[in-house]
């Protein structure tokens, strides 16, 4: 939306390395990247419904981890409404069956959300995240080992930046923030492309083929060693 609708791609790309590099929190930046867009709400969702695709080996991931009782939990800094349309549209009526945790999104003083300029981003916490994905995550951390679920988390931002030393296995997506901060901060991750390659890497562990901590280390080295052949 920012990038075609709002003010464009190299403000926000600037948003980011700047939220990246501690000159702004991710809270402001994405405020004004929402506020430069005026389309009546109903409009934006519909422009996303109408542009966006599903990320390849989504839908297959949704679909095993439902016969296999793993419960999906989307934690976004996007707005609720507009994620819950666009599973609608992407995964059909099975997405229900997902929780949906993000900001929500709010009329301005004397407008409604279906005017021009009429809607603004409502947080859902007062952190510099907007909304800080760890808070959600971290009660299941500290849970005792015998209930203690095993988490997943997957991300490609910096919005994600505060859930990954949270979970036990992080996927990071090839190309993207997420990537350059767990690699200043020496947080373990594995390098993902698309959700293919972490339905293989889930199903592994949950059938026993590896476990969290081994898939963790692995992917961490295999992104060192291609670095290190990248620079040979």
């Amino acid at each position: 939306m920012t990038d075609n609708i709002g003010y464009g791609q190299q403000k926000r790309r600037q948003g980011n390395i700047d939220t990246l590099h501690g000159k702004i929190t991710f809270r402001n930046s994405f405020k004004e990247m929402m506020d430069s867009v005026s389309k009546p709400y109903p409009e934006c969702i519909q422009y996303l419904v109408d542009n966006i695709k599903l990320d390849p080996g989504f839908a297959e991931f949704f679909n095993w981890s439902l016969e296999n009782n793993i419960p999906v939990v989307v934690l976004s800094s996007g707005m609720e409404p507009i994620i819950k349309a666009l599973l609608a549209a992407l995964v059909g009526p099975n997405s229900t069956k997902m929780q949906v945790i993000g900001n929500d999104v709010g009329p301005r003083p004397g407008k409604t959300i279906d005017q021009e300029g009429g809607w603004q981003i409502v947080f859902h916490d007062e952190s510099d995240f907007g909304h800080d994905k760890s808070l959600t995550l971290r009660p299941y951390a500290q849970l005792p080992a015998a209930v203690r679920p095993t988490m997943f988390y997957a991300g490609d931002g910096v919005s994600d930046i505060s859930a990954a030393k949270e979970t036990d296995l992080l996927f990071a997506k090839k190309g993207h923030d997420l990537v350059s901060y767990c690699v200043k901060d020496d947080i373990p991750f594995t390098l993902f492309e698309d959700w293919t390659t972490i339905l293989a890497k889930t199903k592994e562990i949950v059938e026993g083929k590896t476990t969290v901590k081994a898939a963790a280390l692995a992917g961490s080295e295999a992104y060192k060693a291609s670095l290190h052949s990248h620079s040979l």
